[in-house]
């Protein structure tokens, strides 16, 4: 079971429309990278965009999406012309990276967030942008697990009042299964649909409440 926030068929698209916003509204429009990303975050934009809004993944251009964030958030600016440039930034590197993040993980923008900001992804730039962007998923995995310590999976159970061997006798997954996934060594967001479908039937929650994202 591998759940993505969109079609991969939009992701080369969307990577560089976040890539361009965040290079617009920094170089172009001169706000700070984290300012604008906060407004970015509390705008429909973002929600749009991590819900695989076609509109907003495909549809839009960067400097499109700089605007409509603007405007979300209330502020009157001289509007710039429209500018992309072939030489990417590492503004552009920060956007493009931190789309495929959030399409490959399924998670919300304001989750990774809480864990990344924009300006840690720009200290990062210089080691990781000629790297395969799975370099990239793995430095934030490890944050995002130093960050979120405990698991849904083990949170859910722990309300349920259930010992991992209990939910593994009703549940009928594997204690050993239940186990990897509480210490993250084995990702749920990757096993069967199945095995997720029963553990939440005996938790008394749905499948994605199980999920990573």
């Amino acid at each position: 079971m591998e759940m993505h926030a969109y079609s991969e068929d939009y992701l080369l698209t969307a990577q560089r429309i976040l890539g361009d916003m965040l290079d617009y509204a920094v170089n172009e429009y001169e706000f700070d990278p984290d300012e604008f990303y906060k407004m970015f975050l509390v705008s429909d934009v973002s929600r749009q965009f991590q819900e695989g809004n076609p509109t907003y993944i495909a549809g839009k251009n960067g400097c499109e999406m700089v605007k409509e964030v603007i405007r979300s958030a209330g502020l009157i600016m001289e509007e710039i012309p429209d500018e992309m440039y072939l030489d990417k930034s590492p503004e552009y590197w920060a956007g493009w990276a931190l789309a495929y993040y959030q399409w490959y993980t399924a998670r919300p923008f304001m989750k990774i967030y809480k864990v990344v900001t924009i300006e840690d992804l720009l200290k990062m730039y210089s080691v990781y942008h000629e790297m395969d962007i799975m370099k990239f998923v793995e430095a934030i995995n490890e944050k995002w697990d130093q960050y979120y310590t405990e698991t849904n999976l083990k949170r859910l159970r722990k309300i349920a009042g259930l010992s991992q061997r209990e939910l593994a006798d009703l549940s009928g997954v594997a204690l050993r299964q239940i186990q990897l996934f509480e210490q993250k060594k084995r990702n749920i967001n990757h096993t069967r649909a199945i095995d997720v479908l029963k553990i939440g039937k005996v938790l008394g929650c749905k499948s994605e409440d199980l999920l990573e994202i």
